[in-house]
């Protein structure tokens, strides 16, 4: 990736002499996309690889876990839900095998235990929410509700998905799209139209990088082990999860656990919409809001992963992975490296993009680790 494109506005030419240091590093491993906001102005606008510009649309994964958690928050600073009430209270049949007491709180925090399905799930369950939701309706938790957490990966978009449904009547798609994706006109999808899907052929497919490979080869999953459950790994056959990024079908029906399609610069500016104001329009969260859902729920060992970390409600809180960021920085990676928040004490909103699977033994791919920094500092000197 030496070749390096795109703008900054003045004050952010940092920001990309770093990114062209790792774009001469990582060039091996395909294209990649960055944006960034700054009190709702696009200030950094960069790409460059393999058949990547601005405008190719990536396969963005886990970062759907972030829209599907706005959608909820939005919901619930509404009253339309409520974090205490139990999930079974709006969707009966999830009482089974002892989960009635459950709380949409302790699903957005990831401490339902409810990881995944004995015997895995197919690749075409694992494409749509309404097919997980059932198969998890009547399945046992992996350890009990309340007493630890763990990494939802393939299916906490799914248990939200279905809450927001019972309640509303409404699919988390239908309002993202609604409330979110087309008043901001965002460039990232949950659900993407088939019109569109040519500007994801255009750039070569998601395929994962050498180090990848030898990261799996090296570090086998059992089948029947909580990490191995959570990523959907002891299914049969094999759950291929760049075959899920590069899937049409996924892209349609955009499964709410890792299904977003975008740019970096679409997913910015959902970001940019929380962390302050955006074309005019006051933030999508108050300030309450979003400090109950940036504040940390889960912290201490995963359960699925064995990693130190934390969550909020949805989102993930940043600043226990990038201390530079502010204690109520919000967001979600995903799979092949990416990253993306809203930090509202700074005014900034970020969104990093792989096209090949960079890091996936950690949250976001390690050159996060150098650009958010870089991104500070530039908007501090401002």
């Amino acid at each position: 990736m030496s070749d390096v494109h795109g703008t900054v506005e003045p004050g952010f030419e940092s920001v990309r002499e770093v990114f062209a240091e790792i774009a001469a590093d990582e060039a091996r491993d395909g294209g990649a996309q960055l944006a960034v906001h700054h009190h709702g102005r696009l200030v950094v606008d960069l790409w460059g690889g393999d058949g990547v510009d601005g405008d190719s649309l990536l396969a963005l994964y886990s970062s759907s876990k972030g829209a599907a958690a706005l959608v909820a928050a939005l919901l619930v600073q509404e009253g339309v839900l409520d974090l205490d009430r139990e999930v079974a209270s709006w969707w009966p049949e999830f009482a089974a095998e002892g989960k009635e007491g459950i709380t949409l709180r302790q699903l957005l925090s990831h401490r339902a235990g409810l990881i995944g399905a004995d015997g895995g799930l197919s690749m075409e369950e694992a494409s749509d929410d309404r097919l997980i939701a059932a198969r998890l309706a009547g399945q046992r938790p992996f350890w009990e509700p309340g007493t630890g957490h763990g990494y939802h990966a393939v299916v906490f978009g799914s248990l939200v998905g279905e809450v927001v449904l019972r309640a509303t009547g409404r699919t988390v798609h239908e309002l993202f799209e609604e409330r979110v994706r087309a008043p901001y006109a965002l460039d990232y999808y949950l659900g993407l139209p088939e019109e569109l899907e040519p500007r994801f052929r255009t750039a070569l497919p998601m395929r994962p990088t050498p180090a990848q490979q030898a990261f799996l080869a090296e570090n086998p999953l059992k089948p029947d082990s909580l990490t191995a459950i959570a990523f959907n790994a002891h299914a049969e056959p094999p759950f291929d999860l760049v075959a899920y990024g590069n899937s049409r079908t996924v892209h349609a029906k955009s499964p709410l656990s890792g299904g977003g399609v975008g740019t970096a610069r679409g997913l910015s500016r959902m970001y940019a919409a929380v962390a302050g104001e955006l074309d005019g329009r006051a933030p999508l969260l108050a300030p309450d809001t979003l400090a109950e859902f940036a504040r940390i729920h889960s912290r201490g060992t995963d359960l699925v992963t064995g990693s130190e970390n934390a969550f909020g409600l949805g989102f993930v809180p940043l600043a226990t992975r990038h201390p530079s960021l502010g204690p109520g920085a919000i967001g979600h990676s995903g799979a092949p490296g990416s990253q993306a928040f809203a930090d509202p004490a700074t005014g900034l909103a970020y969104s990093y993009a792989r096209r090949r699977f960079g890091f996936m033994s950690g949250p976001g791919a390690p050159e996060n680790d150098r650009l958010i920094p870089a991104v500070v500092e530039a908007a501090a000197g401002l």
